[in-house]
């Protein structure tokens, strides 16, 4: 199993975006004792994701953040929905920063790309490498 992660420096907008506008389940969030997120795990269909707050640890110095790199990324989400175009417009109405429009691909699907409050990449489309 292959559980992509990441960092926000706002987990609780994080969240909220998430489940909002990509259409992720809440798994479970591990908050501390002064109610903090510490760790949160997702899921949409059958894959997962898990976040956490942006911290100086030993781990820290292999992370970096997209506005730390002019908004570029080196590893991307993609995320397999049924209806596209339904996806598409419930994310722009509320207000995601969409940066590549719906479109046909040469290999199969229709997909469009967002970013996410932090910046990070997320492309949401049809197909489907399983077939």
């Amino acid at each position: 199993m292959l559980i992509p992660a990441t960092r926000y420096s706002d987990c609780e907008g994080a969240l909220a975006f998430l489940k909002k506008v990509i259409g992720m389940e809440e798994l479970a969030v591990h908050r501390d004792e002064a109610g903090v997120i510490q760790h949160v795990e997702m899921k949409m269909g059958d894959s997962l994701f898990m976040f956490g707050p942006e911290a100086e640890t030993p781990f820290a110095r292999y992370m970096t953040a997209p506005r730390d790199t002019g908004g570029r990324e080196t590893t991307t989400m993609y995320v397999i929905v049924k209806d596209v175009e339904t996806h598409n417009a419930k994310a722009m109405a509320a207000g995601a920063t969409i940066i590549l429009p719906l479109e046909e691909r040469p290999h199969g699907g229709l997909q469009y790309s967002l970013r996410d409050p932090e910046g990070h990449v997320w492309t949401i489309g049809t197909y489907d490498p399983r077939g």
